[in-house]
């Protein structure tokens, strides 16, 4: 059986209001970017518990770590359980959001769909 979780990343959490930027690789999205290819839009505010119940509603997801203004979960895929890492920041008038691929290049748009996914879930 193949292991595609990789090693939890050490560098991800808020840093003077900023989540970790993406690795400039095309399996990353983040609402604090410059990078058109990596920009999202951030997420509504809306109270943390309610983005919990959503994450923790989603297949594959665990919350790893949780505060009153950031959330830290991982998203496994079914089919080969590659791993992906989603922060929230809750900064203010917005949630800032980044979502990345552990392992590969290219994730086919996964992030970015499911940023999405929680958004309408949120609305």
């Amino acid at each position: 059986m193949f292991n595609f979780s990789g090693t939890r990343p050490n560098n991800l959490g808020v840093t003077d209001g900023a989540l970790t930027p993406c690795p400039g690789t095309p399996n990353c999205v983040c609402s604090q970017s410059d990078r058109p290819q990596e920009k999202i839009d951030p997420l509504p505010a809306v109270a943390m518990d309610k983005l919990q119940q959503v994450i923790t509603a989603m297949d594959g997801a665990t919350i790893i770590e949780q505060t009153d203004n950031y959330l830290y979960a991982e998203f496994k895929t079914k089919l080969m359980g590659f791993v992906d890492d989603v922060e929230f920041f809750h900064g203010g008038s917005a949630i800032q959001v980044r979502s990345a691929s552990r392992l590969g290049k290219s994730d086919l748009g996964l992030n970015r769909k499911r940023v999405e996914e929680i958004r309408s879930a949120l609305a």
